[in-house]
């Protein structure tokens, strides 16, 4: 049976969905005023692997990842370009669609934008008005009143006593309570008029927390199995999604609460904010996107992920240990759906995946099959290989291409001393000498092209090669 740890219980927890059966899974994505970070893609990563395990253990599954479209960052970043807001977040989902594409993240069964849903966060808004848990503000601004919701704090264990204002926690005079957060900015007459929205309670657009609450019970219902996100969202954003998306239904909203890790460089959290952040571009121009997956995997998703080219370079090596495994002419069936679930290497894949999302252990069992397919060559034991590295969304790519590229971005690719043509070259002058017998000169050229990190592989077909 799934278990998951949920945070707001702090423990592992049989996984019960609320309907037999089905799965309503929600995430909070990304905010679009620039281009996706490694810790955004340790949150596409972590639960894109768990709708696929949701999947392929047989749940029917709604994945819900929101954008959010609107915000200060947004709106101060559009006004220093000197563009729409639109032109702006059009260009970073598109930025962001294709780092996800690149690391094999399969897209959400729905994809809201915030600014699609405005009418359902006012009415929201309403509903907690109605019900005592929101309040108009001297400054036009509309505002939760966190004191009045019991249970404040349950989901990231801060009491309303230890509560102070903060840095996470905004101050205006207009609040009652510096620890009450906005649901509805009023707005300001030198915001640009595309974020400005007419309401009850005045014009103006929605706070950040309110969003997701809106989006999610619109797709989802007022309850969600599932709901996701960086543990820098446990607080205070997730802890005022259950104040007002229970507020304003009455019912219980989260049944289990999923955080992934920080990514951290040098011991310090990655993020714009203190400078330290690598973009998914700028880390896919040296190592191959499914090198970053399988870097990403290697830590339990709750664990710190400590970045450094290192690891990834070790997470290369390793990947590519897989692909030297794999037969460049397999024919087989790999296919998840023909997976032998009680098969000893495939029990073990399963018990990992069942544990919390175990993809360390899940990947040792790749590993150990890699090592069981070296020995024998049991085109059984490839298909079994590559059916559950499928399952992590690992080994897609081309074997050939993936050993003779030995897993480096392009421009780490060409940058190992020696192109592809001219390996193609110096393997055709070894034939050469080996056809007049010249072996000493055969031998001259493999070890020269070993020397610079390429391997080659003779057999009755010819010779192949492979980056090391």
């Amino acid at each position: 049976m799934l278990r998951i740890y949920n945070t707001v219980t702090r423990q592992k927890e049989d996984f019960i969905p609320l309907e037999p059966g089905r799965v309503r899974m929600y995430v909070c994505g990304m905010t679009v005023y620039d281009y996706c970070h490694v810790g955004h893609a340790r949150v596409l990563v972590v639960f894109d692997v768990v709708q696929r395990w949701l999947r392929a253990s047989g749940w029917q599954l709604t994945y819900v990842r929101n954008i959010t479209d609107i915000d200060d960052k947004i709106i101060r970043r559009a006004v220093e370009n000197g563009e729409s807001i639109r032109a702006l977040t059009e260009r970073f989902i598109r930025a962001m669609h294709e780092d996800a594409d690149a690391l094999g993240v399969e897209r959400p069964d729905h994809e809201p934008r915030a600014t699609d849903f405005v009418p359902q966060m006012v009415s929201l808004i309403g509903r907690l008005e109605t019900n005592g848990y929101a309040y108009r503000a001297a400054d036009g601004d509309v505002n939760f009143a966190v004191r009045r919701f019991r249970g404040y704090g349950r989901l990231s264990g801060k009491s309303l006593d230890d509560l102070r204002a903060g840095e996470r926690v905004a101050v205006a005079d207009a609040k009652e309570d510096p620890l009450d957060f906005v649901l509805w900015k009023a707005s300001k007459a030198e915001e640009p008029e595309e974020v400005k929205w007419a309401s009850p309670f005045g014009a103006g657009r929605p706070g950040w927390h309110i969003e997701c609450s809106a989006m999610s019970t619109a797709l989802l219902g007022q309850t969600l199995d599932i709901h996701g996100g960086g543990a820098d969202l446990q607080f205070p954003h997730h802890e005022n999604e259950i104040a007002q998306s229970e507020g304003a239904t009455g019912c219980q909203f989260v049944r289990y609460w999923m955080h992934n890790g920080f990514v951290r460089v040098d011991d310090e959290k990655m993020s714009k904010s203190l400078g330290n952040f690598f973009t998914i571009r700028e880390v896919l121009k040296k190592f191959d996107a499914e090198v970053v997956r399988l870097f990403i995997l290697r830590a339990h998703y709750r664990s710190p992920l400590n970045y450094s080219d290192a690891h990834l370079e070790d997470a290369r090596a390793s990947l590519l240990r897989l692909y030297n495994a794999l037969n460049e002419g397999f024919d087989g069936d790999a296919s998840a759906a023909n997976i032998d679930w009680a098969h000893g290497h495939a029990v073990r894949f399963r018990d990992a995946m069942d544990d919390d999302f175990n993809t360390p252990e899940a990947l040792a069992v790749l590993f150990d099959l890699a090592t069981e397919l070296n020995r024998g060559g049991d085109p059984a034991v490839e298909a079994r290989l590559r059916a559950l590295a499928g399952v992590l969304g690992l080994l897609a790519k081309d074997v050939g291409e993936a050993r003779r590229s030995g897993l480096l971005g392009a421009d780490a690719a060409q940058g190992g001393g020696v192109s592809d043509a001219q390996i193609d070259a110096l393997i055709a002058a070894r034939g050469a000498a080996k056809k007049a017998k010249n072996f000493a000169e055969a031998d001259r050229i493999r070890a020269e092209l070993l020397a610079q990190g390429i391997v080659l592989e003779d057999s009755a077909a010819g010779t192949v090669w492979r980056r090391a």
